[in-house]
C-alpha cells in the first residue's frame, strides 16, 4: 500500500499547470490521432510528471511550501521507489504510442533527474537551471506531441514547428523564475543559486514582465500570420488578459511588501495563467475540429 505522503508528492493535479504547450501542441495537429495523442497526455502529465514530482521532492526535502503544496510531508525511501517506478512506466507506455516517442520520455526524465540529483543538481545554477526547464518543458514538450503523432519524420520541423516550440521555451523562460520567488530563503539555506533568487524580487517580478511581454507579441504574430486572421490573435489577447492584471496588481503589492511574494500569491497567479492557457488552445482544437476551422486557412512553411 502506498503511502499517502507519497501519493501527496507525486502532485498531480500540479500537472494541471503543465498541460498549456502540450495541449497547444496538440491544437496544431491535424487529423488527430486520439488514441496516440491521449496515450501520450497521460505518459507525459501522469507518469512522467508524477516521477519528476516524486523525485525532485525526495531529493530536496523542502520543509516549506512547495509548488501544489502548501505543506509538505516528510519523505522517505518509498517516495524515491515510487519515481522511480512511474519513470518505468512512462518509458514502458511511451513506446507503446512509438519507439521515438518512448526516447524523448526517458530523455526528458534524464533531464528532470539531473537538475535535482544532487551529484548534477542543474537546479543550484541559476541560468543553466532555468535553461533546462524553459528547453524541456516548452520545446520538447511540444515537439513530443508532434512525435507522438507523427513518429520521427522530418516533416514535423518545419518552420512552423520550430517557431511555436521556441515561443514555448520563451514564456516559460519568463514565467519559471516567478515560480520560484517564495523559495528564496529555503533556496539559498540549500545552496541552490535559483534564477529568481539571482534576481531577487523586484527584478523577477521585471524578467517575468519583459519575458511576458515579448513572447506574447510572438504568439499573436504567430496566430496572425499562420491562422490568416486577426480575430484569433486577438482572442488570444483577450484570454490571457486576466493574467496580466494579476500579475500587475500582484506586482504592485510585492514592490510594496516583500512577503506579498508568497506561496499563495504565486499558486494563484499559475492557476490563472494555466486556466487561460488551456482554455485557449483547447478552444483552438475545437475551432480546428469544426467547420468554422475552414474560415482559418493554415499555411504551412
Amino acid at each position: 500500500m502506498v503511502k499517502k505522503a507519497t501519493l501527496i508528492h507525486l502532485r498531480i493535479p500540479f500537472s494541471f499547470f503543465l498541460m498549456p504547450f502540450f495541449i497547444f501542441g496538440i491544437s496544431q495537429l491535424e487529423d488527430i490521432n486520439w488514441w496516440k495523442i491521449g496515450l501520450a497526455f497521460m505518459v507525459v502529465h501522469l507518469f512522467h510528471n508524477g516521477a519528476s514530482n516524486a523525485f525532485n521532492s525526495y531529493f530536496d526535502k523542502d520543509e516549506g511550501s512547495i509548488g501544489g503544496i502548501e505543506n509538505p510531508p516528510p519523505v522517505d525511501k518509498e517516495l524515491y521507489v515510487v519515481s522511480l517506478v512511474f519513470d518505468v512506466l512512462a518509458v514502458v507506455m511511451g513506446y507503446i504510442v512509438n519507439p521515438f516517442f518512448a526516447v524523448m520520455v526517458c530523455v526528458i526524465g534524464l533531464a528532470s533527474k539531473a537538475y535535482s540529483h544532487p551529484l548534477i543538481r542543474f537546479k543550484k545554477y541559476a541560468i543553466v537551471g532555468l535553461l533546462i526547464v524553459s528547453f524541456f518543458q516548452g520545446f520538447w514538450t511540444y515537439f513530443m506531441v508532434m512525435v507522438a503523432q507523427h513518429g520521427y519524420v522530418d516533416s514535423i520541423f518545419s518552420t512552423r514547428n520550430i517557431y511555436a516550440g521556441s515561443i514555448c521555451s520563451l514564456m516559460l523562460l519568463g514565467s519559471y523564475p516567478m515560480t520560484q520567488i517564495y523559495q528564496h530563503e529555503e533556496d539559498a539555506e540549500r545552496g541552490d543559486q535559483t534564477f529568481s533568487l539571482l534576481l531577487g524580487v523586484k527584478g523577477t517580478f521585471i524578467w517575468t514582465m519583459s519575458i511576458f511581454t515579448i513572447a506574447s507579441a510572438l504568439f499573436f504574430w504567430y496566430f496572425t500570420y499562420y491562422y490568416q486572421n486577426m480575430m484569433v490573435a486577438c482572442a488570444f489577447l483577450i484570454v490571457m488578459s486576466p493574467v496580466v492584471l494579476f500579475f500587475l496588481k500582484w506586482m504592485s503589492e510585492a514592490w510594496k511588501d516583500k512577503k506579498k511574494a508568497n506561496y499563495k500569491s504565486t499558486m494563484r497567479l499559475n492557476l490563472l495563467s494555466a486556466i487561460c492557457f488551456n482554455l485557449f488552445f483547447v478552444g483552438l482544437i475545437v475551432l480546428n475540429a469544426c467547420s468554422l476551422g475552414s474560415l482559418f486557412n493554415k499555411i504551412t512553411v
